[in-house]
């Protein structure tokens, strides 16, 4: 019973105040560097970065969360921090795209060969594990999303892009399995704001990326934060198509924009990692709320093939909100748990 219904988080954790300025943040996800938003000196953020990687790492435990991440404490966004570091990446120029809310903004520019020069994540990996002796979990911007968020001067051929990244997440996840990641997860919510290009190549893309990994593996699509998306479709425009990845686990977000669950039928086999917290709504779910979200997705998924999590990461939430949904949410699959005893 220990392991059904097992609870997680998408990624991020709020990040706190002294840490960053989150008013300079705002609703922004930068995908260029941002060293404008630490509020400690060079010398010491990397101290700084520990100390509130342990303070997301205990309120995970304390509200009683299966599979934790290090809340991604270290990052500017979910994408940056991997993408930024690649070889062949101009982040002195960077070049610009059209982001999904229709507005322009600056983006890492791609220079040349995209390779990988070195381990990015690994130790942000092997501090969680020092810290906790839950299930970890660690992740990465995927393959398609990096390619959406760069401007290509080098390859001409949007999918060569992809697989280039593909080569350099997939050298990442090799180390980081090596390092003790219990899962690994690749980030990719421009999968729906950007399907046609998706159908394409999105799912080949991830594939190179999982190339050769055993172990859970996750791909999470979304329809973006809600800090920055305020009106979300009821429906993903691509979806079913993920069934054909590497992928053991799909990570949807279905609470916020009301999902029709009916879609989870079209992903089997594969585990759904289910968001059934509104992290829209600033008010905490009660522990009944969640377990009805829960038996919902139970209607369409057996429980041995569910996950309970957020919609989405909760970097942009005041950090009481989120820890009091994460309690909700460990509280609310303990409540459905115990109809299987």
């Amino acid at each position: 019973m220990k392991d059904l219904l097992p609870t997680t988080v998408v990624g991020s954790y709020p990040q706190p105040h002294w840490l960053i300025d989150r008013a300079a943040l705002g609703g922004k996800v930068p995908r260029v560097r941002a060293p404008e938003i630490w509020r400690i000196a060079p010398a010491y953020l990397e101290e700084a970065q520990d100390d509130a990687t342990l303070l997301a790492i205990r309120d995970m435990e304390r509200a009683g969360i299966d599979i934790i991440t290090d809340g991604e404490m270290r990052r500017e966004s979910y994408s940056n921090r991997f993408a930024t570091a690649l070889e062949g990446i101009d982040i002195e120029q960077p070049g610009s795209t059209i982001n999904r809310s229709g507005q322009k903004i600056p983006v890492p520019r791609i220079a040349g060969p995209i390779r990988r020069k070195g381990p990015v994540e690994v130790s942000d990996l092997l501090f969680l594990r020092k810290n906790t002796s839950r299930k970890t979990k660690i992740t990465l911007p995927g393959p398609f999303t990096m390619t959406q968020q760069a401007q290509d001067d080098h390859y001409g051929d949007e999918e060569a892009v992809a697989m280039a990244f593909a080569a350099a997440v997939n050298e990442e996840i090799r180390d980081l399995k090596a390092a003790g990641a219990d899962v690994i997860q690749l980030d990719e919510p421009w999968l729906q704001a950007r399907h046609e290009r998706a159908a394409r190549y999105g799912v080949k893309a991830i594939n190179r990326a999982l190339e050769g990994i055993a172990g859970t593996t996750v791909v999470h699509l979304c329809f973006g934060y809600a800090a920055a998306v305020k009106e979300k479709p009821s429906g993903y425009s691509f979806l079913p198509q993920l069934a054909d990845t590497r992928a053991t686990q799909i990570s949807i977000e279905a609470a916020q924009p009301r999902l029709d669950l009916g879609v989870l039928r079209e992903l089997a086999p594969k585990t759904v990692m289910l968001g059934v917290l509104d992290l829209g709504d600033p008010k905490v779910e009660s522990a009944e709320t969640v377990a009805a979200r829960i038996r919902a997705g139970l209607a369409h998924v057996s429980a041995e093939r569910l996950v309970a999590a957020p919609d989405c990461g909760m970097k942009y939430l005041p950090r009481e909100v989120a820890y009091g949904k994460l309690r909700a949410l460990a509280e609310g699959a303990a409540l459905v748990r115990r109809q299987f005893l």
